[in-house]
């Protein structure tokens, strides 16, 4: 493959990813002007058209979809080879992409970054909030951390917390003027909080519980519903309904007295967080420091 070639198949793969060319521009450092010019012309050297354009928005075509399945993780390993060949500086240094849950970065990831970053400062880490299962691969991501069960079986997944436990949540004031639920069914009695996540389709996301060995999925119905479990706690908070969140997300105000545990019995542990990443993935010096700092070493 000779220069011209392989440059215009990377200005490609970032305007395929992006979907956009406002954003690859911005990426790649170049104008959107130059980067339709080399698509253009990479789109008649093929003799084929890669991308669909409209006004609003960029995809790509059915030939643009195979080019990027089949050229895309050759440059990402090139790209990752090049990074770890950059990595055996005597030094850890360089990017890391991690895409986590606001929860999961504020509970798990900032308490590891605070004893690295402080000792390498060659390192950078990038945190996205995602509540979507991204795929780490193809959106160019170092790793992911998740709850164990919804981590993809050939990825490597390395723990990093104990079991977790949901909790059915709401303040005092919520409570003041209404019965406590005792089962799960008592819940379509309540205003509760909703959160739709991409994760589900977007539906809103059913309560799940289990007692005795009985499994129970409860859709619930309210006034809010969010698409993030910060807003959600903000919400119970405030009085304004009965939200469904994990344990630890909620504990500091169950402490407090800001808010109350309702429904416990029905909530048992399940597979804590773990962080993922792709079994090829060359592991650089900087990388291996977060694994290794992330790991869980408590009981499980």
């Amino acid at each position: 493959m000779d220069r011209d070639n392989a440059s215009d198949l990377l200005v490609f793969l970032a305007v395929a990813r992006e979907r956009s060319f406002t954003r690859a521009a911005a990426k790649l450092g170049l104008s959107q002007s130059a980067l339709s010019q080399i698509v253009r012309a990479l789109e008649e050297r093929l003799g084929v058209r890669l991308l669909s354009r409209t006004t609003r928005s960029v995809a790509p075509t059915l030939a643009g979809e195979r080019l990027l399945r089949s050229i895309g993780p050759k440059f990402d390993e090139m790209d990752g080879e090049l990074a770890a060949l950059s990595a055996l500086r005597e030094k850890p240094a360089g990017t890391i992409r991690v895409t986590a849950t606001d929860y999961a970065a504020e509970a798990i990831l900032m308490p590891a970054l605070r004893t690295i970053l402080p000792q390498y400062p060659d390192i950078k880490v990038e945190v996205v909030i995602d509540y979507g299962l991204s795929n780490i691969v193809a959106e160019q991501y170092d790793a992911g951390i998740r709850p164990g069960e919804l981590v993809a079986k050939d990825m490597i997944a390395v723990r990093v917390s104990p079991d977790l436990r949901m909790a059915v949540v709401g303040s005092p004031d919520y409570f003041a003027t209404r019965k406590k639920p005792r089962t799960p069914q008592e819940l379509t009695e309540h205003n509760c909080l909703n959160l739709r996540l991409p994760t589900h389709g977007g539906r809103l996301y059913a309560w799940e519980f289990e007692k005795n060995g009985r499994e129970l999925n409860v859709r619930v119905e309210g006034q809010l519903v969010f698409n993030g479990s910060a807003a959600l706690l903000s919400a119970a908070l405030h009085g304004l309904g009965l939200a469904y969140m994990t344990e630890g997300q909620a504990k500091p105000d169950l402490v407090s007295g800001k808010l109350v545990r309702v429904l416990a019995d029905w909530c048992p542990p399940f597979s804590g967080y773990h962080l993922y990443y792709p079994s090829r993935r060359q592991a650089s010096p900087a990388f291996s420091l977060l694994v290794d700092a992330l790991r869980y070493r408590g009981k499980v």
